[in-house]
C-alpha cells in the first residue's frame, strides 16, 4: 500500500451525520431506536440473572447463550448512545481515536458474537448426534476454552484495523455519512490506495462470521440426516423443537448481515439512507431479539422469568 510520505494527516475529530438526507425526522426515528436499546438491556441482563441464579439451566447451551448476551450488551453500548446523542443532541462529533475503537469493538464484538452461535450449533451437534457423550466432550473446562478462543480470535484479527485507519492520511473530508464509525465509511475517507486494508477487511470477515455460517450449515446438514433416520415421527419433531430458537437466532444473526455486505458491494444505486438502515439493523436488532427468542421459545427460561416476576410483585 503506497502511502504519502505524510501519513499522519488526519483530522482530531471526525463528524457523523446519523442518517443522510433524513436529519428532519432524526428525533421521531430515535424513539424506535430507544426503545431497541432498552429492549436490548432488559432482555439480555434477564438471561445472564436467570441463567446465573438457576443452576437447572447451568448446560453448554446456556453457558454459550450467557456469553453471546455479554457481547450483545456490550455491542449496543457501543454503538447506541453515540447514535441517540446525535438524534437527540445533535453532537455528530466524535474524537478521531474514539472512532477507531468504535470500529474495533464493533467488529471484533460481531466476530465473538458469530463465534458464540457457531458454538451453540456445536453443542446442538453434539447433544443430537451423540447424546451420550454429550457431558464428556462439553466439560466446563472446554466450555471455558472454547469461549476465550472465540474472544482471542476476535480480538486478533480486527486488532490490526484501528491501526491501518491511523497510518491512512484524510484529505478529503472529516463528515461521515454514517451512524457510527465503520471500517468501510472510513476507507472512503481516505486519499491513498487503500486496496490491502479492503482485502484484510474481506479475508477477516470470512474467517469470522463466513467460515462460521459455513460450519453452522455444515453441523445442521449432520443433525438434519441424523434426525431424519430417528424411528418415530414423534422423536424426530422433539430433536428438531431442540434446535427452533437456535435457528432463529442463526437467521436473526446472519440475514441482516448478508444484506448489509451485499449493499456494501453491489449496490451501488441504493439510496444512502438504506446502506445506513441496514447497517443499523445488523449491529442493533439481533442484541434486542437474541433473548426474546430464547425467553419465549425455551420453557425452563420462561417459567423463570415469570417466576422472578411474580416473587417480586408479592
Amino acid at each position: 500500500m503506497s502511502l504519502p510520505n505524510n501519513t499522519s494527516i488526519h483530522p482530531s475529530t471526525f463528524l457523523l451525520l446519523g442518517i443522510p438526507g433524513m436529519e428532519a425526522i432524526h428525533t421521531w426515528i430515535s424513539m424506535p431506536f430507544c426503545l431497541i436499546y432498552l429492549s436490548a438491556l432488559l432482555g439480555n441482563f434477564s438471561i445472564l440473572f436467570i441463567i446465573r441464579t438457576d443452576s437447572n439451566l447451568h448446560e453448554p447451551m446456556y453457558f454459550f447463550l450467557c456469553m453471546l448476551s455479554v457481547a450483545d450488551l456490550i455491542l449496543s453500548t457501543t454503538v447506541m448512545p453515540k447514535i441517540l446523542s446525535i438524534f437527540w443532541f445533535h453532537d455528530r462529533e466524535i474524537y478521531f481515536e474514539a472512532c477507531l475503537v468504535q470500529v474495533f469493538l464493533i467488529h471484533s464484538l460481531c466476530s465473538m458474537a458469530s463465534g458464540f452461535i457457531l458454538a451453540m450449533a456445536f453443542d446442538r451437534y453434539v447433544a443430537i448426534c451423540n447424546p451420550l457423550r454429550h457431558s464428556i466432550i462439553l466439560t466446563h473446562r472446554v466450555i471455558q476454552n472454547l469461549g476465550l478462543a472465540i474472544v482471542f480470535r476476535g480480538v486478533v484479527l480486527f486488532s490490526p484495523q484501528p491501526f491501518m485507519l491511523q497510518w491512512l492520511p484524510y484529505c478529503r473530508t472529516n463528515v461521515i455519512p454514517h451512524t457510527y464509525c465503520e471500517f468501510m465509511a472510513l476507507i472512503k475517507l481516505a486519499c491513498a490506495d487503500t486496496r490491502i486494508c479492503r482485502i484484510y477487511s474481506l479475508t477477516a470477515a470470512f474467517l469470522t462470521g463466513g467460515l462460521d455460517f459455513i460450519l453452522i450449515l455444515c453441523s445442521y446438514v449432520v443433525i438434519l440426516y441424523t434426525v431424519f433416520h430417528l424411528p418415530s415421527k414423534a422423536a424426530r419433531l422433539k430433536t428438531l423443537g431442540t434446535c427452533g430458537s437456535h435457528v432463529c437466532v442463526i437467521l436473526v444473526a446472519y440475514t441482516p448481515a448478508f444484506f448489509s455486505f451485499l449493499t456494501h458491494r453491489f449496490g451501488h444505486n441504493v439510496a444512502p439512507h438504506i446502506h445506513i438502515f441496514v447497517a443499523n439493523i445488523y449491529v442493533l436488532v439481533p442484541p434486542m431479539v437474541n433473548p426474546m427468542i430464547y425467553g419465549i421459545r425455551t420453557k425452563r427460561i420462561r417459567e423463570r422469568f415469570l417466576q422472578v416476576l411474580t416473587s417480586h410483585k408479592f
